[in-house]
């Protein structure tokens, strides 16, 4: 079934392919199916899900500097940021890293037409592989942090405007500037690179 009106409009501003559009759309029936089973997402079915999760997820992997090659999505859940930025870099390795069993069963299920997707059954911490980049939007900051010199020389953020002051005190990564998520709740993304 082809993605409805509302679904591809939402999404035309993140310039994303109707191809893409349609494989972010098997994704979403998918996440609406599973997470009436098991709780992936508070946030309701329809425009706000398409939103908060795929339009902010996909306005972070347009942001992120240069053409990653690998990155690790740290705590994914039920996807995100690295399912969208998957399909929005086709040519970009995103590996999922969630440690309870029942998402990563979830993700391994929803992602298996994504070729460059693979998915980590294990707590981040354990992860022995290393990436060019670790993102992440729903573990606290300073957990993530204290990965970068051990899995990735680059970090991504998707946090409260709150967080930006922890974050500073991390004098050995440098920060770039917060760029603001246009969908308000102050919220925004910051990439760092370990020095």
């Amino acid at each position: 079934m082809s993605a409805p009106l509302w679904f591809s409009e939402l999404l035309q501003p993140q310039h994303v392919s109707s191809a893409q559009i349609e494989q972010l759309y098997a994704h979403y029936q998918f996440l609406e199916r599973w997470n009436r089973k098991i709780n992936l997402t508070t946030v309701k079915s329809g425009p706000e899900m398409v939103l908060r999760h795929y339009c902010e997820s996909l306005f972070f992997g347009a942001h992120l500097p240069g053409e990653p090659t690998s990155i690790a999505d740290v705590g994914s859940g039920a996807g995100f940021p690295g399912v969208p930025i998957a399909i929005l870099k086709p040519a970009c390795k995103v590996t999922l890293v969630e440690s309870n069993q029942r998402k990563a069963v979830f993700l391994k299920e929803a992602t298996r037409g994504l070729p460059n997707v693979s998915v980590l059954v294990q707590r981040a911490e354990e992860v022995s592989e290393r990436f060019e980049w670790v993102v992440s939007r729903a573990v606290d900051p300073e957990e993530v942090v204290a990965l970068v010199s051990r899995m990735a020389a680059n970090i991504g953020l998707m946090v409260a405007d709150d967080d930006l002051e922890v974050l500073r005190k991390y004098s050995d990564i440098a920060w770039s500037e917060p760029l603001r998520l246009p969908w308000g709740d102050r919220r925004v993304c910051v990439f760092g690179r370990s020095t």
